[in-house]
């Protein structure tokens, strides 16, 4: 139970530990060393075993901290620093390293609490890399308005589902049964009974949404422009009251619904558009990354050993996580 309670509590400041150790160590200046004064920052304020707490990380412990939190330190700064120093840093350190010599980090599940935590911390430096999205010129925002432009600026399209029958007898027919208390079920019978198009037949004659052109959401359907001109004679939930020509066949037209027309500009859309370029260079520079360290690290991979690793049991894994997040 103390192992455990332990590596819960000390996975992130582990984590914290082993970058500015090897930072000291190395005697590169912490991460926010850009800021002014950086020897100032670099000024060790306390040493505990191998590592060295300087004074950038202090600083920007506390710049983190929002002022009542702060205030609870303190009321001078020199009280403030003092505190956190000896009451948060100091102690955070102190546990991490005595999981270290504990081994807690090869243990599960801090091992894989603290992948977890370095994996985050890259993926923040690629954001940050990249920027923020409100930074993207507005000379990009238009190029992808231009290249999408049938996302923001589509017609009206209507829901239509259909029986495609041979005759206009049988048409007919069908319309007449389909008449009355008309439900998707019912429709959807009589489209797998007769209807000749042996691509939606089965799905109560769903032909998507359909623009004036005949065009389909569904990918690779295309229907003729006289089935939408008579859908567009009837309101939302009626059927077409006659038979539709169609090419050789006669059609069933039941209108079930309407997207309206979506008209944007690329000023309304720009926020939308800065987020989706933003994420789209997060993925970018990540998948080059992951590209880029796969070539230079990844090696014997045993694909016949991953296909005989046996599954755990279910029973096992939820077990494993009970006890997990119960923290015994």
């Amino acid at each position: 139970m103390r192992r455990v309670l332990l590596a819960a509590a000390v996975g992130a400041a582990l984590v914290a530990v082993r970058h500015d150790t090897r930072a000291a160590d190395a005697g590169a200046p912490p991460p926010a060393a850009s800021k002014a004064d950086p020897a100032r920052r670099a000024l060790p304020v306390a040493r505990i075993g191998d590592g060295t707490i300087v004074v950038g990380m202090l600083e920007d412990r506390l710049a983190a901290l929002p002022p009542f939190q702060r205030a609870a330190f303190g009321s001078t700064d020199d009280e403030v620093r003092r505190r956190f120093l000896l009451e948060i840093m100091v102690p955070e350190w102190l546990f991490a390293m005595g999981a270290v010599e504990e081994k807690l980090d090869q243990q599960l599940p801090t091992a894989f609490d603290i992948e977890r935590a370095l994996s985050g911390a890259e993926l923040r430096v690629i954001r940050d890399g990249v920027g923020p999205a409100s930074a993207i010129p507005m000379s990009d925002v238009q190029a992808y308005y231009d290249a999408h432009r049938d996302h923001y600026d589509t017609p009206e399209r209507i829901q239509v589902w259909r029986i495609l029958c041979k005759t206009e007898d049988e048409a007919r027919a069908v319309l007449d049964k389909a008449r009355g208390d008309l439900d998707p079920k019912d429709f959807a019978d009589l489209a797998r009974d007769h209807s000749l198009d042996k691509a939606t037949n089965l799905r109560g004659g769903n032909l998507g949404f359909l623009t004036p052109e005949g065009r389909s959401n569904e990918p690779g359907l295309r229907v003729d422009v006289a089935v939408v001109k008579a859908a567009q004679g009837v309101h939302d939930g009626q059927l077409v009251p006659s038979p539709v020509r169609e090419g050789d066949a006669f059609a069933v037209v039941w209108r079930r619904g309407t997207v309206p027309a979506n008209k944007r500009s690329v000023d309304d859309a720009a926020a939308q558009i800065r987020d989706a370029l933003w994420k789209a260079r997060v993925k970018d520079a990540t998948d080059k990354l992951i590209a880029s360290l796969r070539s230079a690290k990844l090696r014997d991979l045993d694909e016949k050993a991953l296909d005989d690793l046996p599954a755990p049991a279910l029973g096992d894994a939820g077990v494993f996580a009970a006890r997990r997040d119960a923290g015994s």
